[in-house]
Parts: C-alpha cells; structure tokens; sequence
C-alpha cells in the first residue's frame, strides 16, 4: 500500500439459526455478542420462539419479518441485524451468491441436524446451511440434547467428514464456573473459539507450573 493509504477494514457477516431445542439461552448469548462484531442475517424456527418463551421468558414473536428484526434490534441494541422467515426462501441467504463468512446453528434440533446431513432443504434454516456447505464457507451446529442415538452421531459423523464443525454444548469447569451464566459464556465462548471469532467470555486455562 502507498503511503498515507488506510487500511479498509471490512465487516464481517454471518447467518445465524436457532431452532426449537433446548438451550436457548447459549443461542441468545452467541447471537448478543456476535452482533457487536458482524452483520447478521437471523433464522429462527417456529418452535423455536416457543422455545426460547419458555426457557428465558424473552418473547421475539411478531407478525411479519419487519416486526421480528425491530424487535431483535430493540432487544440486541444492534441495527446491522435482519430476520428472515423460516419459509422465505427469497431471502438473501437462500443464495450462495450472497457472501458471507459462515453460519452458525445454536441450539440445532435433530430434526435439522437430519435435513441438513441429507440435504433436505425444508425450511430456509436448512436451504441456508446447505448453501453455506456447498459454497464451502464454514458452518458450525450445536446439537441438543444428550443421550445420542447412533442415528444422531451418524448424522453428525457425516456432517464432520464435510468439514462442519459439531459442537455439542458440554461444559468444562476449569474455568471455575460460579453462576449459570459463567457456564453459558463458557460454552458461547467455545462456539466463537470453533468459528475464528475473538471473544473474552471466560478465561482461559494457562496451564499451571510443576513444583
């Protein structure tokens, strides 16, 4: 570069999904801090409003996508967000013409965890991770809930071997967890370790010195 150029910094831009599983609240997390750093483009399933009612009492429900995304503007004070209907597959990210650095699904039911492995596209969350798949950006899924059927770690197996990153949300403590919300930073902070994206939700483990 000449002197006296700037360097363009360019925002990054992700599409996030959230379907109706349990563990809303990890989901909720990412989402807040990811919006600090990028343009997100939200999916969420019906179930998953439910959901997310019942597990935080947070309620984004509205009529019309307009509505969802001034609600998620509102509640994440972030105005680089957009919502799209599960059953609008006019939305940008139904392309693989509209760039972005990668998608995350957090929580991930099993039944899209399934439609995804199989590439069945039935709502816009699984049209989107199949995009994000066949343009070879990187796509994370945290599936819930434990126990696993071979069924479930089939899916998951195949979808590893593709490249995806499978991230369960299981917790660690050598972090010295002391609240709920310790643990949910905790694996948030996971997530953005598997995604490339700088974060400081919990402290690392520095290892200790032998005496």
């Amino acid at each position: 570069m000449g002197a006296g150029s700037a360097k363009i910094s360019v925002m990054k831009r992700y599409v996030f999904a959230m379907t109706g599983a349990s563990g809303q609240a990890i989901g909720l997390r990412v989402l807040r801090e990811l919006v600090r750093e990028a343009e997100v483009h939200v999916l969420i399933s019906s179930p998953a409003f439910q959901v997310m009612k019942e597990e935080t009492g947070l309620n984004l429900s509205a009529k019309g996508e307009g509505a969802v995304t001034g609600k998620l503007r509102k509640e994440l004070a972030a105005v680089d967000v957009h919502y799209w209907d599960e059953h609008n597959f006019h939305a940008p990210v139904a392309s693989g013409s509209f760039q972005t650095d990668g998608m995350l699904i957090v929580p991930c039911t099993m039944k899209t965890l399934a439609g995804v492995a199989g590439g069945y596209a039935e709502t816009l969350v699984e049209r989107a991770a199949d995009v994000t798949l066949k343009e070879g950006r990187k796509l994370l899924i945290a599936p819930r809930e434990m126990p696993f059927s071979a069924v479930h770690l089939e899916n998951m197996l195949k979808l590893a071997t593709l490249g995806v990153t499978v991230a369960p949300p299981v917790a660690a403590f050598y972090s010295k967890p002391k609240s709920l919300d310790d643990l949910v930073d905790f694996l948030a902070g996971k997530i953005f370790d598997a995604m490339g994206v700088e974060h400081s939700l919990y402290p690392r483990w520095k290892g200790k010195s032998k005496k």
